[in-house]
């Protein structure tokens, strides 16, 4: 027996999916997510990767917790733009 799914084929689990965010002007901090009230933020942190490449990297994370009691990760496309859901 092999180690593929049975459709013959691997995917990716935890694929970012774009989300909508409403973000505070000053900071970048998520206030809205996907009309989701965000109540508190736990964490944020920066990522910058493959500055060598032609496709560099940098993300702004944010782990929340919004008002509906979900734990999300959101992160801010710093090169591209846009806002992804992470998990």
């Amino acid at each position: 027996m092999t180690g593929s799914s049975s459709s013959g084929g691997t995917r990716r689990l935890g694929v970012p999916r774009r989300v909508a965010v409403e973000a505070d002007a000053g900071d970048g901090r998520p206030l809205v997510i996907a009309g989701d009230r965000v109540d508190a933020v736990r964490e944020s942190w920066l990522v910058e990767d493959r500055w060598w490449t032609d496709r560099p990297l940098r993300r702004r994370y944010w782990e929340v917790v919004t008002v509906a009691g979900r734990d999300r990760v959101v992160f801010h496309d710093l090169v591209e733009g846009g806002w992804w859901l992470g998990r």
